[in-house]
């Protein structure tokens, strides 16, 4: 099927703005500037959520931080692995979706395409949030503003994304670069240092609740699962990067992983060493921070460019959704119009609706992080697992040279992302996880709702069979509705006599003064074509022409209604002309079969 979007071999070329084109993509640091802030900058609560779930068993269950954090890094290895083949096999970009569309059929696909809708979602809105809860550590002050400062943030990231992924990876590279540098700044110094420089925050009484078992590992595991999330974005996102691009892409999965794995390990090092706890009013993060560089002008800094980097982190989920709502409304099962591209290449419509459902869910949560927390890795997981056991049906069935280490490896990391996964869900399904396992299925229904539209709507068309020849008419009718002699209506009519063998201008008028008048006016003029009042004593013009139109059309004869309309050649002068034309179009489209036609007529001022 290819109707209301062409076949990609077949999409016309829209014509780009100078400096566009190939080298307009990303390069490998552009693509982690662009796509992988979302995983880099999860290191601000991943850790403080393997934190919070570990004290309930008292401050000395603190030490179980680093092995928890060790784990989680060797579930990323295999990850970034799996993707960068996942990156290989579909340069097309859809990461999880593409894979279960190909190798896992259509029923895994829109689980696949559910999940990482969910994910991105939640993606933009956690980032935002992290973002602003930084920012009060460094300035209590706004601890109350959190809902407003998410939302101009969102705001200022939705601009900056219209204007196409490559400017909005220019814009992140420095602050990319000052947050790398401020974390492993924060390591390095932190374990050079015997013991923390200055303490922040508030004193908050440990009280054990629970005893360190096996459910409170498990907990704690899932909750710093979160900084997780993201390593995905780059696989769904391949066809940004510049040629060669699966090259590009796999070089930046490869640097992602390693930064991550460093940072994450490095600061469970400072809280097993150190055994940072909650305190009020501060991130853990940003207790290592002040231990590292003291309670300075440096403290200030890198809590501003973690904020920074958090709020631009959702930028990952800018670019990538996109992308992949485009791939779902090549096959149908999202409205075509998030396949278009602007004349920038962006997918434009897919930006705008990931920011409507990031802010519907900020003012949803009141930008709380601890409450989007718990829905937050659920998603992506679903996406992990279905793109690992998709490659090891790929590699089983294609048999490529070393395709049995290859599904080792992706078997593996199903295995374990599989096991991360229902770990996620049981202990977090209470917690919030419900709202995921509801959106997710209700999002599948949709799409599948939209596709089995669009396969309706290519039966009653037709859509790849052969169709009867057009019925041939003879004598068409083009009727052209006016409202005096002008250089409009001669402009319409002339434009009439070329498209049908009839013609005929319709008036409507409910003074009999008026209608004599332009008749005699019409004599004068004598353009050739017929002229038709019909009276309206109610002084309706849409419903005697449509009322015309439709006896025109009764005998099966082919009627095009001409409307020609004022066009202005400033916009602030448009509110100034009726929007008869617009109106009487839209009513005649709505009751009848007939060929409706807008001809403008351009004014010089």
């Amino acid at each position: 099927m290819a109707y209301g979007l062409a076949r990609r071999e077949l999409r016309p070329r829209v014509p780009l703005r100078p400096g566009e084109g190939g080298k307009h993509g990303l390069t490998s640091l552009q693509g982690l500037a662009a796509l992988s802030l979302d995983a880099l900058s999860s290191v601000a609560y991943g850790p403080e959520a393997i934190v919070l779930a570990l004290v309930v068993a008292g401050t000395g269950a603190l030490t179980a931080t680093l092995p928890i954090t060790l784990a989680i890094t060797f579930l990323l290895a295999a990850l970034v692995v799996s993707y960068g083949q996942v990156i290989a096999v579909h340069p097309d970009g859809g990461g999880a979706y593409a894979v279960a569309k190909a190798d896992l059929g259509r029923t895994a696909s829109l689980l696949a395409a559910a999940s990482l809708v969910v994910d991105y979602v939640l993606t933009v809105a956690v980032s935002l949030a992290a973002g602003a809860d930084a920012l009060a550590s460094a300035f209590p002050s706004l601890g109350h503003d959190k809902l407003l400062v998410c939302l101009i943030g969102l705001a200022l990231l939705t601009a900056v994304n219209l204007r196409g992924i490559a400017e909005s990876a220019r814009v992140l590279m420095l602050p990319t670069l000052l947050f790398i540098v401020s974390i492993l700044g924060v390591i390095l110094l932190g374990l050079l240092r015997s013991h923390p420089v200055a303490v922040v925050g508030t004193d908050q009484p440990v009280h054990a609740t629970e005893a360190l078992g096996a459910l409170v590992i498990l907990k704690a595991f899932s909750s710093g699962c979160s900084a997780l999330t993201g390593v995905e974005a780059i696989a769904n996102a391949v066809p940004t990067f510049r040629p060669p691009s699966v090259k590009r892409a796999q070089r930046t999965e490869l640097m992602l992983g390693g930064l991550l794995g460093i940072m994450l390990i490095g600061l469970a090092l400072l809280i097993h060493r150190d055994h940072v706890a909650p305190r009020g009013g501060v991130t853990v993060l940003a207790q290592l921070t002040a231990g590292a560089y003291g309670t300075g002008w440096p403290y200030y800094v890198t809590n501003l460019v973690v904020t920074l980097v958090l709020g631009l982190a959702a930028n990952t989920s800018f670019g990538g959704l996109p992308v992949l709502m485009s791939l779902l409304a090549r096959d149908h099962r999202l409205p075509h119009l998030f396949g278009l591209r602007a004349e920038r290449p962006v997918y434009r419509y897919g930006v705008v609706a990931l920011a409507l459902l990031a802010a519907l869910l900020l003012i949803a949560t009141d930008a709380d992080t601890h409450r989007l927390l718990p829905l937050f890795a659920i998603g992506v997981f679903i996406g992990f697992t279905l793109s690992q056991v998709g490659l090891v049906r790929h590699w089983a069935t294609q048999r490529p040279p070393g395709w049995k280490r290859r599904a080792l490896i992706n078997g593996t990391g199903a295995l374990l992302t599989t096991l991360a996964g229902v770990i996620l869900l049981f202990t977090k399904f209470l917690g919030g996880a419900w709202v995921v396992v509801l959106a997710v299925p209700l999002l599948m229904l949709l799409f599948a709702r939209i596709e089995r539209y669009y396969t309706a709507v290519g039966q009653e068309l037709g859509l790849g069979r052969t169709p009867q020849p057009p019925a041939r008419h003879t004598g068409s009718l083009v009727i052209v509705p006016i409202g005096e002699v002008s250089k409009l209506a001669r402009h319409a009519l002339g434009a009439a006599l070329a498209l049908g063998d009839e013609v005929v201008a319709v008036a409507v008028h409910a003074d009999p003064v008026r209608s004599r008048a332009l008749e005699e006016a019409w004599e004068r003029w004598n353009p050739g074509v017929r002229l038709d009042i019909v009276n309206s004593p109610h002084h309706s013009l849409v419903q005697p022409i449509v009322d015309y139109v439709q006896r025109a059309a009764a005998d099966g004869r082919q009627v095009a209604v001409l409307i020609p309309e004022v066009e202005p050649k400033h916009r602030r002068y448009e509110i100034l002309q009726n929007q008869r034309g617009l109106l009487l179009a839209t009513v005649l489209r709505a009751r009848t079969d007939v060929v409706v036609c807008l001809l403008p007529y351009r004014l010089k001022l």
